[in-house]
């Protein structure tokens, strides 16, 4: 049997270019899942525009959320042109711009309340301060690492991905809520949320134990992963100072345009919106 069109000398190229690029792990993992996937999707058949065209049109028979299908066509023009093979790459689904989000996946600060509540009362103190430390600062799960016992220290995060680096306050209160955690857990220095093993918490086992709250808590498994507390805290801090300017420098986007997406209100405020126009008599 003779090679595939794509090879694993290419794909494994193709990581160490992204490493070199400061892609998180989990960005890395995701470009490399899809492109093995369409790798193995394409088997021994040549790899040109057209076998690429289909593999898209195939994303779209499977009822993939359209977003999720520019996911995978991103990963896949990225492996292309770094293989030089920018004739075969493929065009992106047109999406509108959404006006809300979907009811069921949004967070509200009722259901964090719960959800700290419930891990507080199963005696799972690293969790529910864990929680806390995402939603009252705004970093990504990947971010976790760089709260360390000098962080929570000198009250600030240096914080560095991709090239840049910016700092994060940590709050009074949870600053001291963190002090004694180090304190109890007997940390001197390094990392803070740590596993029975002493190594960092990963991105999988966070939002395993958040989604473990979920029935007892009684919030939606839908809306517990650790990205939306980093959407609630966006929501919360733009009502607060309405910056979206500051917000963005907060949350570490380099586009004004990716924090508004972090800013779009649930069909039900938008309805409320609406019926405040008083249009109808």
């Amino acid at each position: 049997m003779g090679h595939r069109t794509i090879q694993d000398p290419q794909i494994t190229a193709f990581e160490q270019f992204l490493r070199s690029e400061e892609r998180i792990s989990g960005t890395i993992n995701k470009y490399l899942r899809d492109v093995r996937g369409f790798a193995a999707w394409l088997g021994e058949c040549p790899l040109n525009k057209e076998a690429c065209a289909v593999w898209k049109e195939q994303l779209q028979m499977e009822k993939l959320r359209p977003e999720t299908i520019n996911s995978k066509l991103s990963a896949l023009n990225k492996f292309l042109r770094f293989t030089h093979r920018e004739d075969c790459c493929v065009k992106y689904l047109r999406i509108q711009h959404r006006l809300f989000r979907r009811t069921d996946r949004e967070l509200t600060k009722a259901d964090y309340t719960r959800l700290l509540e419930t891990a507080s009362s199963m005696g799972r103190t690293r969790l529910a301060l864990l929680m806390e430390t995402i939603c009252a600062t705004g970093i990504r799960v990947s971010e976790v690492k760089y709260i360390t016992a000098e962080a929570v220290e000198k009250g600030r995060a240096e914080i560095s991905l991709k090239g840049k680096i910016r700092t994060i306050l940590i709050p009074g209160k949870l600053c001291r809520k963190l002090r004694k955690y180090v304190w109890k857990q007997k940390i001197v220095s390094g990392e803070i949320f740590l596993t029975r093993n002493g190594k960092g918490l990963s991105r999988r086992q966070i939002w395993a134990e958040m989604k473990s709250l979920c029935a007892k808590a009684g919030v939606a498994a839908t809306k517990v992963f650790p990205h939306n507390l980093r959407h609630l805290f966006a929501q919360v801090f733009y009502r607060a100072c309405h910056d979206v300017v500051k917000l963005a420098d907060v949350l570490g986007h380099s586009s004004i345009e990716t924090t508004r997406i972090y800013l779009i209100s649930t069909g039900a405020e938008h309805i409320r919106q609406l019926d405040r126009l008083g249009l109808i008599s």
